[in-house]
């Protein structure tokens, strides 16, 4: 007779594998942050059931011959969003539409108004009005959502006091994202007076929007996935950048390496870590420096890995209690007993010089493995 594999036999050998520690529990941040976590899992969907809709309206004037996406870099933009509202409205002079061009935009009026020439389709401008209102009723759930994360926020710690925030660099000042939430400020505060629960009353957080390539976003969205103090469930940070995906997989039998790829994940805050990567490319701080010396020899795909890897190794430091502050490249003693420590980042020109001292350092020993010693010209 076959043995029939059912669910409650299933149970039990889970079970007699748990009584003897055979399995490892699963990640879960701080129960006061999963309430934040499922909201902001849930903004991050509407934003993705909204994105289809502008691209419906690109669409719908492109069939009308209408360029507006090649007169502005963001057709939902300040500019774009005048301009189609105004369509919709009725609008058709193109000179008048043209008008609406906002001050910062690179293109000037006459160009935008070349653009605007084309057949005005009653069935295109139909799917363009629908288009837009659906734009508008997901924008509408996402700042109610952002309401209701405002008020869970409150709910977290109420008794904890946030201090002075640290200054917003230069370079970060004009930084911006259309899908990050409009009290900025506001969420840079909550996220900044969430503190561990093992932390002593009294001592304020980090700012990880500080770091190069992360806004308040991205912060928050890593911060909700991994809580505020990744050293309890992580004892180092090779193993929490294991889990977020950004650590190869080294597949080795009999002293050969058959594959060292990265695994392929659905860890969202692995995934933030790669946009945080991506944003530094032309940045002129360590990580940009980093991404383009790893692209010209690694290429494009694992460049933008391994400088995630880099940046999660920074956000490990900042969110572990730790005796030391680190930086890319390099640390700074700190106090001991100090909870977490604030982003403090070398300069283009010490990162160039620690890598200039580390690339001398690793053919001294190639010279010397090889008997030889090296001698400076």
């Amino acid at each position: 007779m076959a043995w029939l594999k059912t669910d409650v036999e299933d149970a039990q050998w889970i079970q007699t594998l748990h009584s003897y520690g055979l399995l490892k529990g699963s990640f879960r941040p701080q129960g006061e942050l999963v309430a934040l976590r499922t909201l902001l899992r849930h903004r991050a969907q509407l934003l993705e059931h909204r994105a289809p809709h502008s691209l419906h309206m690109q669409k719908a004037l492109l069939q009308m011959n209408i360029q507006l996406s090649q007169a502005v870099s963001d057709v939902m933009g300040l500019t774009g969003q005048k301009i189609i509202r105004s369509i919709v409205k009725g609008e058709r002079n193109a000179r008048l539409l043209a008008g609406f061009r906002d001050p910062g935009c690179k293109h000037s009026e006459e160009e935008i108004e070349k653009a605007l020439i084309g057949t005005w389709r009653e069935e295109h401008l139909y799917i363009l009005k629908q288009s837009l209102e659906l734009y508008d009723f997901y924008t509408e759930k996402v700042e109610a959502c952002d309401e209701e994360v405002n008020r869970q926020y409150g709910m977290v710690r109420p008794d904890w006091v946030s201090g002075e925030l640290p200054a917003i660099p230069d370079k970060k000042r004009n930084s911006h994202s259309k899908n990050a939430p409009k009290d900025a400020k506001e969420i840079r505060e909550q996220l900044y007076r969430t503190p561990a629960p093992t932390a002593r009353c009294g001592v304020n957080g980090v700012d990880l929007s500080l770091v190069d390539g992360m806004g308040v976003s991205l912060a928050q969205t890593v911060t909700m996935e991994v809580g505020s103090n990744v050293g309890e469930k992580f004892p180092t940070e090779k193993h929490f950048c294991a889990w977020l995906g950004l650590a190869p997989k080294h597949d080795i039998t009999g002293g050969k390496v058959l594959s060292n790829r990265t695994l392929k994940t659905k860890n969202r805050a692995g995934q933030a870590f790669r946009l945080a990567a991506n944003s530094v490319k032309k940045a002129d701080c360590p990580f940009g420096v980093m991404y383009r010396r790893l692209r010209s020899r690694l290429g494009p795909a694992q460049a933008t890995v391994a400088t995630a890897h880099a940046i999660a190794r920074v956000v490990y430091k900042m969110l572990t209690l730790a005796p030391h502050a680190h930086r890319p490249g390099g640390s700074v003693p700190g106090s001991a007993g100090e909870y977490k420590v604030e982003y403090d980042p070398l300069s283009v020109n010490e990162y160039q010089k620690q890598y200039e001292e580390q690339r001398v350092k690793y053919m001294r020993k190639r010279a010397a493995k090889l008997g030889y010693q090296l001698v400076p010209s």
